[in-house]
């Protein structure tokens, strides 16, 4: 897949030389001045354990060799940067590593990573990596993670919790080439908008092996509603493109993927449990002249299981899309009270290699993560084991 392509560009997190410069900090005072001084390879280790929030940093730059990291002590014991209408801002970074740290209690955003306001200059080769946010707003468009215009970016091993009312627990505008592994993401089906939300030109991106629990009105929305001056790029006739969402785990939520003003997006090898109304949304919320309507989203080799009388009304289909140019191959559908048709379905398009009426059997989990066991099912589709 070409999508993959854009992966070897994040591994210059993983093998940094040495660092240059070394600081230890214990207020938010100390934390401002030493990244104001900060060169390409300072460590930033905060010993604190709490800080005001309010965090504002402008303008790190490492390099690929000696990206900036600010972190807490240990891994095991994250600083708690609470409060403030932001927790924490970086605005115009390259090159930075932010780990092991725990925002929570702002009234706004808990992370804000962003270009400055200059779309044609991004932020670029950040990696978030141990990061505890939640309870976040908690009413209004108040996102855990906020990234505007980040290219090169990598989101690992990341825990969000109970976001905003309008919100998302990361939400990307105009980000390009990156990737979320291994990430969890909970709140209340009637408490949030999105898991994760991939708008505003965004391109590229691998969502991968994330647990979405009760995410609200949709787990992960790949695309949404942006207004034309915050698009990356600048004359972008998409919302998002070129997305892949593979060996996740989708648990309740109003409605598990949606593909929102989309060009190109693949949805593979995941499982869905108990959605509360929909599996798939194919929808236009842009239509602005010379996009293009929802088209070419991918559906293949994920578990699906809900109730029998959900199985006609799973999909919701809007107007402006074209929900001909998508493909259903190779998914496992069960429900847990009756046997259910492809016919009763009412799928979109016709679906190649269908599997009905086989009980993925759910019951065990593996690394968080919930996985067909039946020995009919198992390596065919859903979550696939890690090797």
């Amino acid at each position: 897949m070409p999508l993959l392509l854009a992966l070897p560009l994040l591994l210059v997190f993983v093998s940094t030389a040495a660092a240059i410069d070394e600081v230890t900090v214990s207020s938010k005072a100390e934390l401002l001045q030493a990244a104001s001084q900060a060169k390409p390879g300072t460590v930033i280790t905060i010993s604190a354990k709490s800080l005001p929030g309010g965090i504002y940093i402008e303008n790190l730059q490492g390099s690929p060799d000696l990206p900036i990291v600010i972190r807490s002590l240990k891994p095991t014991n994250r600083c708690i940067i609470e409060g403030g209408i932001f927790g924490m801002q970086i605005a115009g970074p390259a090159h930075i590593v932010l780990e092991n740290l725990e925002i929570r209690g702002a009234t706004q955003n808990g992370l804000n990573i962003d270009d400055a306001g200059r779309s044609d200059s991004p932020a670029q080769h950040v990696l978030l990596r141990n990061l505890y946010i939640h309870d976040i707003g908690p009413n209004g468009n108040c996102d855990g993670i906020k990234l505007s215009g980040v290219d090169h970016l990598t989101i690992e091993n990341c825990r969000l919790e109970r976001w905003g009312k309008g919100g998302s627990a990361i939400d990307m505008v105009g980000c390009h080439k990156g990737i979320v592994r291994n990430c969890t993401m909970k709140s209340d089906p009637m408490h949030a908008d999105n898991g994760l939300q991939l708008k505003g030109g965004t391109s590229e991106i691998v969502v991968s092996r994330c647990l979405f629990a009760e995410c609200g009105q949709r787990g992960v929305n790949i695309g949404g509603s942006t207004g034309l001056p915050y698009f990356r790029p600048q004359g972008a006739t998409y919302e998002a493109r070129n997305i892949t969402v593979e060996d996740c785990t989708f648990l309740s939520g109003i409605a598990a993927i949606a593909f929102v003003g989309v060009d190109g997006a693949i949805v593979q090898h995941n499982t869905i449990v108990a959605p509360g109304k929909w599996v798939i949304r194919i929808l236009q919320e842009t239509t602005e002249p010379g996009f293009v309507p929802c088209r070419k989203g991918i559906f293949r080799n994920n578990v699906v299981q809900i109730k029998k009388e959900q199985a006609s009304q799973i999909v919701n289909v809007g107007p402006n899309t074209s929900p001909d140019t998508f493909q259903l191959e190779g998914n496992a559908w069960f429900a847990t009270n009756g046997q259910i048709s492809q016919r009763e379905l009412r799928l979109p398009v016709e679906e190649k290699a269908g599997i009905y009426n086989i009980d993925p059997q759910l019951e065990g989990t593996k690394g968080g993560m919930k996985v067909a066991t039946s020995g009919q099912l198992s390596g065919r589709v859903g979550v696939r084991e890690q090797k």
